[in-house]
């Protein structure tokens, strides 16, 4: 039987990318829910918004029910903040809350707590408790609870660590690290065994999300690090740590984190699926991790995603410099036209084509069997005049004119090749 898996909140990039490794798992009913409205609604086709905040009296009674009306197994947090308070409550909660131990989330909640546990191990960076004992300007303010690079300053006198801490006075005063900067995700069994680890680049960042990244090979220096960090901890599934290189070249702890990162979708790409594994060993079965054996880069930008408020059954589509451009065939069209079949929605190929038609679908291999119906129009033919009117429709088309010829004619959307992707849902 599939397990119903709700990942919360679901608006993340961390969410987005549990979303992209776990869509299509066998095993799995995905489901996303958030408390304010955000990017989840257009990714999670099982979609439940309008939580309260987990800091609201009535959060657990809310949850509760979200969580019984949908029979939800596992529960993901993709927060750090989340992940604690769940962890925190989940004798409350009726699903099981996919996450390490509470003292393993709490320890890595807190960097101090972080530090603490860490203290006798070469890779911790100086950490010091006043102002007066700094020997080394400058060094890193950051919060004790922060994430994602917020709320930090580098500051290079006392002067401006007495600012700093005047207006947040729980930051710590950290070791300055001016080198290289790394991520370390790993996944140990439930069994506390470390069966992967997988160091990879922050060359870019954007709002302390990695916009790109790249694999490297382990040094002894960072496997050193994972295991013993995995050896005191209390680690199930995937987590992660980021390192950065100190003024002498060695690598030195920023944090530890319990909760899936979403940049480590670097290791999807060499089969290595840590969602799926974390929830597979969560339902009793062992996994053993294996990895195809190449160089992988990824790199971000902002994406789009549409909600279009038209209602169609039935779409007119053309075929040259439409379905096919320069010599070859629309993948994004394509795609398009495949999540039609899949909502039942018929679609008409009308083209004016001048050569053999069932030729040129056979060159490209596109099956006849795509469409409902072929219409195959004369070069003297308004469009417009084969288009139907008892169903919702929409047009597609490279051509402005008869874009404009079949939208005053028929007064239905029209659509450019290059806007389709305004179409294409991407909650799968």
């Amino acid at each position: 039987m599939k397990k119903k898996v709700l990942v919360f909140p679901c608006g993340s990039q961390a969410a987005i990318e549990l979303n992209f490794a776990l869509r299509y798992a066998v095993r799995i009913e995905l489901y996303g829910a958030s408390s304010v409205e955000d990017h989840g609604a257009y990714v999670y086709k099982n979609y439940i918004g309008g939580l309260p905040n987990i800091k609201s009296n009535d959060f657990i009674d809310n949850f509760n029910a979200v969580l019984k009306k949908y029979e939800i197994d596992f529960i993901i947090p993709t927060h750090d903040t989340v992940a604690l308070f769940l962890v925190e409550n989940e004798s409350q909660l009726v699903s099981k809350v996919v996450s390490s131990s509470l003292e393993t989330v709490k320890v890595c909640r807190f960097k101090s707590l972080t530090y603490q546990r860490f203290s006798s191990e070469i890779f911790v960076p100086n950490i010091y408790k006043t102002v007066e004992s700094v020997d080394r300007y400058p060094v890193f303010l950051k919060p004790d609870d922060g994430q994602g690079g917020k709320g930090t300053h580098v500051a290079s006198s006392e002067t401006e660590v007495e600012f700093y801490l005047k207006r947040s006075p729980n930051l710590l005063i950290c070791e300055y690290l001016p080198g290289e900067e790394i991520s370390i995700d790993c996944f140990t069994s439930l069994k506390g065994e470390l069966k992967f680890v997988n160091a990879r680049t922050r060359d870019r960042t954007l709002g302390g999300i990695s916009t790109e990244s790249r694999i490297i090979p382990l040094t002894r220096e960072i496997e050193y690090a994972a295991e013993v960090i995995n050896a005191q901890l209390e680690f199930r599934g995937y987590w992660f740590f980021q390192m950065k290189k100190d003024y002498r070249g060695k690598y030195k702890l920023l944090e530890i984190s319990s909760r899936f990162a979403g940049t480590s979708v670097l290791s999807y790409a060499r089969d290595v699926n840590l969602p799926l594994a974390t929830l597979l060993e969560f339902m009793g079965i062992e996994v053993e991790i294996n990895s195809n054996k190449y160089n992988v880069t990824l790199d971000r930008s902002l994406i789009n995603r549409y909600r279009l408020d038209i209602e169609y059954m039935r779409v007119y589509v053309d075929l040259d410099d439409t379905l096919i451009v320069n010599g070859k065939v629309n993948k994004i069209i394509l795609m398009y036209l495949y999540q039609c079949i899949n909502e039942n929605k018929e679609i008409i190929l009308i083209t004016r084509h001048e050569k053999n038609l069932g030729e040129t679908l056979y060159k490209y291999k596109i099956s006849d069997k795509l469409f409902t119906e072929i219409v195959h129009i004369n070069a003297s033919d308004l469009k417009s005049s084969y288009i139907r009117e008892d169903m919702p429709a929409i047009f597609i088309d490279n051509s402005f004119a008869e874009r404009m010829e079949v939208r005053k004619k028929r007064n239905i959307p029209c659509f450019d090749v290059n806007n389709v992707e305004c179409l294409i849902d991407w909650r799968d």
